[in-house]
């Protein structure tokens, strides 16, 4: 099962170089180590928390209006977030202490994955969104239905 997920991301990872491809994926079928049961990737972790200070909303490095983090920044278009047939959802931007923001197209900050312990994806509120895969130049977004329908599409 774990070989069949990790063959998917990767065969997404292919669409593009810079862009991050997103896909839906299905939580019952995510490998225990990639999924909110385990210990790093719990939305109730400290480290994980909408309330902590890099992940945080309230972090003017994660606000829209950070130069890194508006969509009129032209270094976002080479940052977009695709869907298979090559829609952008959004765009992905880090802030300085490595907290992965995700932002729909408009702007609005619809997850984060924090710095440091997990490849999680969280909300803005703290719930558990989906897992990145891949490196920093090249990944995947594997999200829940509910996560990717934050983005508006």
């Amino acid at each position: 099962m774990r070989a069949t997920f990790v063959l998917a991301l990767t065969l997404a990872a292919g669409v593009a170089h810079a862009d991050a491809p997103l896909i839906v994926l299905d939580q019952t079928r995510l490998p225990f180590d990639l999924g909110p049961g385990h210990p790093s990737n719990n939305p109730a972790s400290p480290a994980n928390s909408p309330n902590a200070a890099w992940n945080s909303s309230g972090n003017t490095a994660n606000a829209a209006t950070a130069w890194q983090n508006r969509p009129s920044n032209p270094d976002n278009e080479q940052r977009l977030i695709i869907t298979a047939d090559g829609g952008v959802l959004g765009y992905y931007a880090t802030n300085p202490g490595g907290v992965l923001n995700l932002f729909d197209v408009n702007g609005r900050r619809i997850a984060y994955r924090p710095a440091h312990g997990t490849r999680s994806l969280f909300t803005v509120t703290g719930q558990w969104c989906g897992t990145v895969d891949g490196g920093a130049r090249s990944f995947v977004l594997a999200v829940t239905a509910d996560c990717a329908a934050r983005f508006g599409r």
